[in-house]
């Protein structure tokens, strides 16, 4: 198997030969070929898996596929919710990595800093957006951040997220999300509440 058979765009396949990648991992392999066919996904798989890859590539060409046939809203189109500051900004510079050659725009906003810069950032307007989900309520609630546009949603590491009292939160923003729209769960386990968010947020 080679990311070639993926059917994966030029731009991407020569971000990953630049990050030196030889062949998809197993969640890479399986996940790519569903969510680039725009279907709802649970993956699970350890840590240091790939996992940050399997979405982040497919949601890159979808949007930058969109683009080009002048599918393109002007909001937000993907949103990616993790637990840490550390893994958002791990994502987000992933993200960076694999779409240097789509020139999609992305942020990644989180707590601990103040809000001024990541607002400035959002006003600019982003395609991807990669957030905590506390930080990314309190940008929500005043309205600097603005989901009606929103097509695909990934929460990732759901597992931890639950584990460290968000689920309430996650909610929340899943439900304002359009209910029309790709939903991807990335974990390390299945729980009773992953696979409830599964049960309720994905077909």
């Amino acid at each position: 198997m080679t990311f070639e058979n993926l059917n994966l765009i030029t731009p991407i396949l020569l971000a990953i030969k630049t990050k030196g990648y030889t062949a998809p991992t197993p969640i890479q392999a399986q996940a790519i070929p569903i969510i680039l066919q725009g279907r709802d996904l649970l993956g699970c798989a350890q840590t240091g898996t790939g996992k940050t890859a399997a979405f982040a590539m497919p949601i890159l060409q979808i949007l930058h596929e969109n683009r080009k046939i002048g599918r393109w809203p002007k909001g937000i189109k993907t949103l990616i919710i993790t637990p840490t500051r550390e893994l958002a900004i791990q994502i987000d510079e992933s993200f960076a990595a694999y779409g240097k050659g789509t020139n999609l725009r992305h942020t990644v906003i989180f707590g601990g800093v103040r809000q001024h810069a990541q607002v400035r950032k959002l006003k600019a307007g982003v395609d991807i957006l990669v957030a905590t989900p506390g930080r990314l309520l309190d940008l929500m609630n005043p309205g600097f951040v603005n989901l009606s546009d929103l097509k695909i949603f990934t929460l990732d590491e759901a597992d931890r997220m639950l584990d460290m009292g968000f689920l309430k939160d996650v909610k929340r923003i899943i439900e304002t999300c359009p209910k029309k729209r790709q939903t991807m769960l990335f974990s390390a386990t299945l729980s009773a509440d992953v696979d409830y968010l599964a049960d309720k947020y994905t077909n």
